[in-house]
């Protein structure tokens, strides 16, 4: 680590101009989350591997900024030479640059890995004191970083009608009739599932995500897509052809972006005197998200011609169709398609993870995991993104609490749930926090609510239970879900940030509802179902807005041994037994003997007076 430090600032001394500080983000060229091996460069500099978390360079010091969920993880993983700062706590990476490094210093990030609202936010920080943010020419990370891994080069795979639920055809109509109600003429696409769910297309090239690296360009009559070619088989690029998408090279984008600015952008498939004739009747804009595209994208623009505007492709992503509403349910109940042959090993975190991983597969439609599983032990559990690995995993301990956090990726779907559990007695504080954490989960998942809540109002339901006590939990409660895509999917969430308050729910959404409770050192709980938002039949419409309900669709039984049943209310105690009682009809038709018999048990009913 000391090494690839001093690298770095030998680079950052010779940058013309010199630079008195280095950003290393997350996120590759499309703001991603979840990124592929060759663009953890935060990873590669700093050793933490969390999925969020911000880098920064400076002559004398190393500092990382990372949220909540990774608190404990990062001050594992961070070497004596990197500082931990903690989001919510310590101030914004911004703010410190203001407020620390030295008046006109020099502040490099390379501009394909920084959104424009990020940058424009740090260039607004850093004028009180004459600071230059400075877009460098390469990625100095990448200069340094001898063995990075080569790009990924897996094919584009048309995702079917089947499962997509709507055509290309459709989405770019819509998707045209918003461009022409906010006067744009044209749209640049940057996020991955955006560019996915546009054109009906998915891939390989992230892990946990059926994303293909590729930008995408819509005007009034043109549509381009840029991905490496050698990623489209003949039959893709008849596809494309059969919809009127031009594909071009990955790296033309970024020259595109720049025809598109003065009009001189034209599609194979239509005229430039067409194009021409129906920018005329549009205004000169370009809609951009400045939450997705990156600066150097966005810098080819004329920034007073430019829509600055979330993506117009998130919310209709968001809003589920018959088709991937009726996928989603049946990822979670699946029948397999072949009995996974059963082995005896030492149960470790991994080996359980494994087991767990290997189920999934024998299903129909998989395509992998979600997200890397969650599968920890005692206090591994209060580290909230926990990953174990084989060598330093912990045994599982009946003794002590394993919470399992996992999700897989299928055709029709993708899923998400974690359950907490106990296989010895668990201690009274432990079942007075399991108790906390599942009133506040019921409480949610119960919740009706008028047309235009957002998740922001509705975080409190899942945290009231747990604040009774003093206790609290350091990340949102909820996320979208993705219809074989990401498994955290926006615009809308449920959480304390200040960004929940963006988007209301609507029905059609998926949200997660996950509260849990992390004492560190000790144990860690966390609950999570996917719910589908649907509209609510009330007796009244109070100011005829209408009302908005959850229903859940993930099935299975919460362990009532964990439970201290004299804290749940009668209305509780109904919610679970009708929910266990539906666990088990909707399981039984996929279980053998065994199988049932421990589910028969696992769902009994219980009572007040238990």
């Amino acid at each position: 680590m000391s090494e690839i430090l001093s690298s770095l600032r030998s680079l950052m001394a010779s940058h013309s101009p010199p630079l008195d500080a280095l950003v290393v983000p997350s996120e590759d060229y499309h703001q991603s989350e979840y990124v592929s091996a060759r663009d953890k460069r935060r990873e590669f500099v700093s050793g933490f591997t969390g999925s969020a978390g911000l880098a920064l360079i400076t002559k004398n010091e190393a500092r990382l900024w990372t949220d909540g969920r990774y608190f404990l993880q990062a001050i594992q993983q961070l070497s004596d030479e990197w500082t931990l700062m903690r989001m919510g706590e310590d101030p914004l990476v911004e703010v410190w640059m203001s407020d620390n490094l030295s008046e006109g210093a020099n502040i490099g990030v390379d501009p394909w890995c920084v959104s424009v609202d990020t940058a424009n936010r740090w260039g607004k920080a850093f004028a009180k004191k004459s600071q230059n943010l400075i877009p460098t020419t390469t990625d100095l990370v990448d200069e340094v970083w001898k063995s990075r891994p080569p790009p990924e080069m897996n094919p584009v795979l048309v995702h079917p009608l089947e499962f997509a639920g709507r055509s290309v055809s459709d989405k770019l109509t819509d998707l045209r009739a918003k461009l022409k109600q906010e006067s744009a003429r044209g749209l640049v696409i940057a996020a991955l599932d955006e560019v996915a769910w546009l054109y009906n297309i998915r891939g390989t090239d992230v892990a946990y995500c059926p994303v293909v690296h590729a930008f995408a360009i819509v005007t009034t009559d043109s549509a381009f897509l840029y991905v490496d070619k050698k990623k489209v088989s003949n039959e893709v690029s008849e596809y494309f052809k059969g919809l009127g998408v031009e594909v071009k090279e990955y790296t033309d984008v970024i020259s595109d972006v720049a025809l598109l600015a003065s009009k001189q952008l034209f599609s194979s498939f239509s005229s430039k005197s067409e194009d021409m004739e129906i920018d005329s009747d549009q205004t000169d804009r370009l809609w951009v998200d400045p939450a997705s595209c990156c600066y150097a994208l966005y810098s080819k623009l004329d920034a007073d011609k430019v829509l600055l505007q979330p993506s117009p492709l998130s919310l209709p992503k968001a809003l589920k169709n018959p088709v991937e509403l009726e996928g989603l349910k049946k990822a979670h109940v699946q029948a397999n398609k072949k009995k996974p042959t059963s082995e005896t090993s030492k149960l470790t975190e991994v080996t359980v993870s494994d087991k767990l991983e290997s189920l999934r597969a024998a299903k129909e439609h998989f395509r992998g995991l979600s997200f890397p599983t969650i599968s920890s032990v005692g206090s591994n559990a209060a580290i909230i993104h926990y990953s174990p690995e084989p060598e330093a995993c912990a045994e599982m301990d009946p003794d002590k609490i394993y919470l399992c956090d996992s999700g897989a990726q299928y055709l029709d779907g993708t899923t998400d749930i974690t359950r907490t559990v106990h296989f010895g007695k668990p201690s009274a504080h432990e079942k007075d926090c399991y108790t906390a954490v599942l009133k506040g989960h019921v409480a949610l998942g119960n919740a009706r609510f008028p047309k235009g809540t957002n998740g922001y109002a509705l975080d409190i339901l899942a945290r009231a239970p747990l604040w009774k006590f003093g206790l609290d939990y350091r990340h949102g409660t909820g996320h979208g879900v993705g219809s074989y895509l990401f498994v955290h999917e926006g615009p809308h969430q449920v959480s304390f940030r200040p960004s929940a308050r963006n988007v209301p729910l609507q029905a059609t959404m998926t949200v997660t509802d996950e509260p849990g409770y992390y004492e560190d050192g000790n144990f860690g709980i966390r609950l999570e179902n996917v719910l589908v938002v649907n509209d609510a039949e009330t007796e009244f419409n109070f100011g005829d807005k209408g009302y908005l309900q959850f229903e859940h669709i993930t099935w299975a039984p919460y362990q009532v041994k964990l439970i201290d049943l004299k804290q749940l209310t009668r209305e509780e105690i109904d919610w679970l037994n009708t929910y266990h009682l539906r666990c088990k009809d909707i399981l039984a038709p996929f279980l053998n003997q065994a199988e049932m018999e421990w589910l028969k048990k696992a769902t009994e009913p219980v009572s007040v007076l238990a």
